[in-house]
């Protein structure tokens, strides 16, 4: 982690601490997760989704503390910038091919249905022989 990163963090969490604000509070008031804003006063931006996430999540927290977002993300673009790696095994940016649980069971009504119908026919055709209908 940068040291930068590191200074920033414990500013936004000593102002935070000065203001007796808990970071539920935070999260119901900025409606930045939990995780993220401790993320942010830890320092480690690796946890944000993304640097443009990370920019705006550090400027919407500073404005809510009564910080100077502006100020703080120009001041520190460079690092907020910084490309983070991540690893992504399941969920956002991956092809995983879910099975349908009900999918092998749908032919099951519809041969019920394809079946009455034929039934239909055959008792109408029936019943049309036995009225001497045709």
């Amino acid at each position: 982690m940068d040291e930068q990163l590191l200074e920033l963090g414990e500013q936004f969490k000593q102002k935070r601490k000065e203001r007796n604000l808990t970071l539920k509070e935070a999260e119901n008031a900025t409606s930045i997760r939990v995780t993220y804003l401790q993320a942010i006063e830890n320092g480690d931006l690796s946890k944000l989704i993304s640097p443009i996430y990370a920019e705006g999540f550090v400027k919407q927290y500073a404005s809510y503390l009564g910080l100077d977002g502006e100020t703080i993300v120009r001041e520190n673009m460079e690092v907020l910038r910084r490309a983070i790696s991540q690893d992504f095994a399941y969920g956002i940016g991956t092809l995983e091919v879910r099975e349908n649980p009900g999918a092998k069971v749908k032919w099951l009504p519809n041969a019920f249905w394809i079946a009455g119908f034929l039934a239909l026919l055959l008792f109408s055709w029936w019943l049309a022989k036995y009225l001497e209908v045709l």
